[in-house]
């Protein structure tokens, strides 16, 4: 088998985090410092050590791209997929480097979705039916989304919770604009009629119930 010996390995001046390496003189590919750490001038190494080397760059690439992709937010399986092919990456490179996500615990599906209904829960409540439609566009799986469900909070007082804000906004309007404001701004947010009307109703009597003890204030 041919053996090439290795006459340079130059740091690549836009990316620290690559080095060139030269063969018999010239330029023949550039690799992650991590992959060519073992490589020295002088060592000499055959066409199967480069093929393997090449495939290690590739994956330590991908590895490389998935953990930015995971700076940035926490990711579903099917995101970082997308994300990862997207780039050009192999399937078979691809399921590599979820497998050693997973196993690694940073991709992980049904914490991915735990944390997503808890999330919005709390910064921006919404229905089940928007909860189960951003997931599904996350790639997630029909029972990984029912358990994630069953730990959200009541339907009831998330919707309450979401119209609060609204309801103050406008606590001035006559009966049928306030409710149908408010009911439109809750049917946004994926919450039920059966869920919402209630909650517009007993929104509507707190706010002119304060109105009423304010003014009985007043006269005092």
């Amino acid at each position: 088998m041919v053996e090439h010996k290795i006459t340079a390995l130059k740091v690549q001046k836009k990316n620290p985090n690559r080095v060139n390496v030269y063969l018999d003189g010239e330029y023949a590919f550039g690799l992650a410092r991590i992959v060519a750490a073992w490589l020295s001038i002088g060592q000499r190494i055959n066409d199967e050590q480069i093929d393997r080397l090449v495939s290690q760059d590739v994956s330590e690439v991908a590895f490389q791209t998935a953990l930015t992709q995971l700076s940035y937010r926490a990711r579903s399986e099917a995101e970082l997929r997308k994300k990862l092919a997207g780039k050009g990456f192999s399937e078979t490179v691809i399921s590599a480097i979820l497998d050693r996500l997973k196993a690694n615990g940073m991709v992980n599906d049904t914490q991915f979705a735990q944390a997503w209904v808890e999330n919005q829960s709390t910064f921006r409540p919404r229905g089940r039916r928007l909860l189960k439609l951003e997931l599904r566009l996350k790639g997630l799986g029909d029972e990984t989304i029912q358990e994630a469900l069953d730990e959200a909070e009541d339907e009831e007082a998330l919707a309450y919770q979401a119209a609060l804000r609204p309801a103050k906004r406008y606590a001035d309007l006559e009966w049928a604009d306030f409710r149908l404001k408010v009911s439109q701004f809750l049917t946004r947010r994926g919450f039920s009629y059966e869920t919402i009307a209630p909650i517009v109703s007993s929104l509507w009597a707190e706010n002119h119930l304060t109105d009423i003890e304010n003014g009985r204030r007043g006269l005092e």
